[in-house]
């Protein structure tokens, strides 16, 4: 997975189109729709903080996890535009494969197709059981990934670019639909102080996942599959759909499982 480095300094600048605040809405009738009134939440590859911020300043008690020191670092930032009664966001530096926490939360989310960088299923399975051994029983995953479908018939091998005052990017896009890997080569060219142009280069790469491989990996991982929705709605997913909604419900952990140690924060 890579970490962002480069692009972690203008990524809110060219993800200015994404609707976070629809994101928020939505999340939010999920919760009213599976009875679920959470007060600590973890946002699990959190990027730049966008979701947490908005959480934290609508009353919510939020952790943050991201294996970018630098967008962790232009999340942080945010947490001094919160309101004075809000909590900061708690920021941690983990690999969503590999993260530790010090005790249970009531919801994850895992947002903007984070999942889809997960390109080894038993990966994606470990990622699982990490989530589901942090909630709280009873507790709520919601995820969402880009479908295979917008991988192969949207993003194909078509190429993109965006410029704004002191930055630009080019995406190069190519899809392997016998590995159903997503590859993504990007250029960034970002204004320095100088007023010439610094050039970073990087490769993503994001797997597309069937509703039932998930569904397979949610089981194995001891979830209760709740539902699969459509991109912001509660519709069922249908063959066009480019982005699904995954709710999956911890099951089966006792009052004796993981201790809650967080009452210091809250």
């Amino acid at each position: 997975m890579s970490s962002y480095e480069s692009f972690a300094k203008v990524y809110d600048t060219f993800m200015s189109n994404v609707p976070y605040d629809k994101w928020i809405t939505y999340i939010k009738k999920i919760w009213k729709k599976f009875d679920l009134q959470p007060k600590l939440i973890l946002d699990l590859a959190c990027g730049t903080g966008n979701m947490s911020y908005r959480l934290a300043k609508d009353g919510y008690e939020m952790l943050g996890v991201d294996l970018s020191e630098d967008m962790l670092e232009e999340a942080m930032e945010k947490n001094a535009l919160l309101p004075c009664d809000a909590k900061p966001v708690l920021y941690l530096n983990q690999d969503m494969r590999e993260f530790e926490l010090y005790g249970t939360i009531d919801c994850v989310l895992c947002l903007c197709d984070s999942i889809n960088y997960i390109v080894e299923p038993d990966d994606l399975l470990q990622v699982f059981r990490l989530v589901n051994n942090y909630l709280e029983p009873g507790g709520l995953f919601i995820f969402d990934i880009n479908t295979i479908y917008k991988f192969k018939y949207i993003l194909a091998d078509n190429s993109y670019g965006e410029t704004t005052e002191n930055a630009a990017y080019t995406w190069e896009n190519y899809y392997d639909e016998s590995e159903n890997i997503n590859e993504f080569y990007t250029n960034f060219f970002i204004e320095n102080e100088t007023g010439s142009y610094d050039r970073y280069e990087e490769c993503h790469y994001e797997k597309g996942y069937t509703v039932n491989k998930i569904k397979e990996l949610l089981d194995k991982a001891g979830f209760v599959f709740e539902a699969v929705f459509d991109d912001n709605t509660f519709d069922p997913p249908h063959e066009n759909s480019e982005r699904l909604y995954f709710v999956a419900r911890e099951h089966g952990k006792g009052a004796d499982g993981v201790s809650h140690v967080f009452d210091n924060i809250r």
